[in-house]
């Protein structure tokens, strides 16, 4: 069908209108960010991140100026985000160059300026606890050990003297090392031993003074996070027995955790990586094993409850693993076998999760790990 030309040109005016409002509706409000952990070369793989939850892939990469260990990483902080007075940091592991590297983000954009890359302070780094200008890095070669760094306002990093602190034993099998909101806590999990190690934190001179390995409630403890100063909820993947993953609560009161809901079932496998939306309390597991999310509910005592009580609050693509929330209003996994990342949006009221579209691409099928958002 032939249209007259002035058709043709109000038509396209149209469309072009309808272009400019979608795009108007939806404008980028900040990012996300993962890492290919490739052994060739690490790299950021940024991602625009627009209001409606959507995410559209930078066409610039970061190079992390270290190596990557080009396998799963199986730990839980790889990447951190955070910030100072006056600065947005990343901070990323290079496991296979026993190095950490740090980026200075522009706010608001998926934009970053490399600013450091230093040695780990031992071998192996696979989880990092930044806050503020400190920043501690778990090494999980042999022995296991924790270390602390200072960032300067430039973004240098320098190693904290004395800061080197060991884990229970050499070789523990570590999967996350992470502050307590407060900073008077650090505190690493333990796979192979099934304890949790606290090191009381001086703040003055942002190192351990003393250290405490207190037994999980259920085997292999791997990922932890905090809802509230002294509330936090851990998985446990009970060695990735078919449907036997759980979830359990806890509260810290200086280097004494004290179990308030134990072993709560998400009747999923392999449930590793957890996200926490503290304002609304709930709680988020990403299930390797079984490509799906559960949802929970903590309640104001501490109490775990099950959003759905089929256990799965939300299907994803292959091998879900490190998750993040944006503004706790949408939900972000990496499908660590994909090279995929998922988007939901959560449903502030009831914690469910809705798809925010399809996942998007632009990660390694091997070895990605970490996802951060700001």
């Amino acid at each position: 069908m032939n249209f007259p030309a002035r058709t043709v040109a109000a038509l396209v005016v149209v469309a072009l209108a309808a272009a400019s409002t979608a795009a108007q509706s939806s404008p980028t409000v900040g990012a996300v960010f993962s890492m290919t952990n490739a052994a060739t070369g690490n790299e950021i793989i940024a991602f625009d991140r627009a209001a409606d939850g959507t995410l559209t892939q930078s066409p610039t990469t970061y190079p992390t100026t270290g190596m990557g260990s080009g396998a799963a990483l199986e730990s839980q902080g790889s990447l951190i985000g955070g910030r100072d007075a006056s600065h947005y940091w990343l901070a990323a592991v290079n496991a296979g160059s026993a190095q950490i590297s740090l980026f200075e983000v522009t706010a608001g954009t998926s934009t970053l300026q490399m600013r450091d890359t230093v040695s780990s302070g031992g071998d192996k780094p696979i989880s990092l606890a930044l806050r503020n200008d400190v920043l501690y890095v778990l090494n999980a070669g042999n022995p296991n050990n924790v270390t602390g760094f200072s960032i300067d306002s430039q973004g240098k990093l320098t190693q904290i003297p004395n800061s080197m602190r060991p884990l229970s034993a050499a070789a523990t099998d570590p999967a996350q090392v992470s502050w307590n909101p407060t900073g008077e806590s650090l505190l690493v999990t333990e796979r192979q031993t099934n304890l949790i190690d606290i090191f009381d934190m001086d703040p003055s001179t942002n190192l351990a003074t003393s250290m405490a390995s207190l037994p999980s409630n259920g085997p292999t403890p791997f990922g932890f996070a905090f809802l509230g100063s002294k509330k936090l909820v851990m998985t446990e993947t009970f060695n990735g027995q078919t449907d036997a993953s759980a979830v359990s609560s806890f509260s810290l009161q200086s280097q004494t955790l004290t179990l308030i809901d134990g072993s709560v079932p998400t009747t999923e496998t392999a449930a590793c990586w957890v996200a926490a939306a503290r304002k609304h309390a709930y709680v988020y597991t990403a299930n390797t094993g079984s490509n799906s999310i559960s949802g929970f509910h903590l309640k104001k005592g501490g109490q775990l409850t099950l959003l759905d009580a089929s256990g799965v609050t939300a299907t994803t693509g292959n091998a879900p693993a490190d998750l993040t929330l944006a503004n706790e209003r949408y939900l972000y996994v990496l499908n660590g076998q994909d090279g995929t990342i998922s988007g939901f949006k959560v449903n502030r009221a009831t914690g469910a999760l809705t798809s925010v579209g399809p996942a998007v691409s632009g990660l390694p099928t091997t070895g990605a790990a970490g996802l951060v958002s700001f």
